[in-house]
């Protein structure tokens, strides 16, 4: 075993053993003909059922076929085509669950994100495990406790069990198409503003930083990020640590409940444009891709917050001025009409629109606090275009208008996101300071730093 083989199971290891969902996370090259060894250890399968769209059952799922029927266990293929892309929605989840029901056995999930996902839903509602063969490095829900599924238009996270047992070949891995790979990294950039509006929440006292969940993202995240170039490559050790960081990221959401440890504004702008089935040239464009660009946006909002001098807001005219929930409520019904968006919108607004003393007393806290705040966020961000040249370097989108999205969609959907989660991010810290629209009019108005544009890329949209 090679020293950074070593180091990748001394991450992996400690983690796995605390969860109480997940039993084992294999990861190396060449670990694929231990699949029929760990489907009878652990689950003693002598039936499964094997389900992956086409792509995922060409990149892996026929061996992994061969390597069961060889081992004696009977196999019952449940393939859904790739072309369209395969949606994440609850409606194919319901189509695994009738398919387990008629063939009986275990399933298997052959594939990424979408397989995994519509997978783990439908185990859940069949109250069983299952297993799941990764085959690209491309998001970092396979370890969570939770599948982010469109419910009728809706798409939110879903609470349910992770795979029991997790196989990853890194020879899959890097066979994937390098702009997967990509996909995974922009989800995993994403957690560098999801850790800042954790911190945000935690100072404001509306949600205290979790100590187990939080070191087990952020204290290695930089490390996971510091290879883009060897990413775009298919390196094997980039694609190790990689996908080492989206599982463990996936597990720290299990640890904590929700996808807190891993998740804020910038995965409300991503899920935003999901949700409006954004596509670039016909093809939807990737969940990853999308939290490179939300990720981005939100890194610019605290580029430009860190340079406000906050000492001379007064409370008590923001107060004074801010929209009312029933404004709010009107706003939202004129963005989203009467689709399921609007309704789940008005719930999470509802939720968490302070009255007047609790934002009274927010802003007078946030003017006490700021010095030490801003000393805190600028130690802990990564300036917006460093991080835009990282992404760039592994091949993600790095500008809205590469996917099709202008830039007046852009700001309106900046603007919009904050309405569709209760969680608390910067897109309410810049509200409740009655600063949100001066924001979002200097990062991306015509002089702001969305002003230079990106070549675009062949592979901005999303393949399943």
């Amino acid at each position: 075993m090679s020293s950074w083989e070593a180091q990748l199971k001394a991450t992996i290891d400690p983690v796995v053993r605390r969860s109480k969902t997940v039993d084992a996370i294999v990861v190396g090259s060449g670990v694929l003909d231990q699949v029929a060894p760990l489907l009878t250890a652990h689950f003693g399968a002598t039936k499964v059922v094997l389900v992956a769209d086409d792509k995922g059952f060409d990149a892996a799922g026929q061996q992994v076929e061969a390597l069961l029927a060889r081992a004696g266990i009977a196999v019952t293929p449940h393939i859904f085509p790739a072309d369209p892309r395969l949606k994440p929605s609850v409606e194919n989840a319901s189509d695994i669950v009738e398919a387990v029901r008629r063939a009986g056995g275990l399933p298997v999930a052959v594939g990424s994100g979408v397989i995994n996902d519509l997978t783990k839903y439908a185990t859940f509602q069949l109250d069983q495990p299952f297993f799941c063969v990764a085959t690209a490095a491309s998001m970092d829900g396979y370890a969570s406790a939770g599948a982010p599924l469109s419910d009728r238009g809706f798409k939110h996270t879903i609470p349910c069990a992770p795979p029991r047992v997790m196989l990853a070949d890194l020879d899959v891995l890097a066979n994937a198409p390098a702009e997967m790979s990509g996909w995974g990294y922009g989800d995993m950039a994403g957690k560098l503003p999801a850790g800042a509006d954790w911190i945000v929440a935690d100072a404001l006292g509306i949600e205290a930083i979790d100590d187990v969940a939080w070191p087990l993202v952020q204290n290695n995240l930089r490390d996971w990020l510091s290879a883009p170039t060897a990413v775009a490559a298919g390196d094997p050790q980039a694609m190790a640590f990689l996908f080492a960081g989206l599982v463990i990221s996936g597990l720290a959401m299990e640890f904590h409940g929700s996808s807190r440890p891993a998740s804020g504004a910038d995965h409300q702008i991503a899920h935003l444009w999901e949700m409006e089935d954004v596509a670039f040239g016909g093809v939807p464009v990737s969940h990853g891709a999308c939290v490179s660009l939300g990720a981005l946006s939100v890194a610019a909002l605290y580029d430009w917050l860190l340079t406000q001098d906050l000492s001379g807001i007064d409370a008590r005219t923001i107060v004074g001025r801010r929209a009312a929930l029933a404004t709010e409520e009107a706003e939202i019904r004129r963005r989203f009409g009467e689709s399921n968006i609007a309704l789940r919108s008005l719930v999470e607004t509802r939720a968490k629109y302070p009255d007047d003393t609790v934002l009274f007393a927010r802003i007078e806290h946030i003017k006490a606090i700021w010095p030490t705040l801003r000393e805190r966020l600028a130690g802990f961000l990564m300036p917006m275009p460093e991080l835009r040249s990282m992404l760039r370097q592994a091949g993600v989108v790095t500008d809205p208008l590469q996917v099709g999205i202008s830039r007046a969609h852009h700001k309106d959907s900046v603007l919009a996101a904050r309405f569709i989660r209760k969680r608390y991010t910067i897109l309410d810290l810049l509200n409740d300071l009655g600063l949100l629209d001066s924001a979002v009019a200097s990062c991306f108005g015509p002089d702001g730093v969305w002003s230079p544009t990106d070549t675009p890329l062949r592979h901005a949209a999303s393949g399943s």
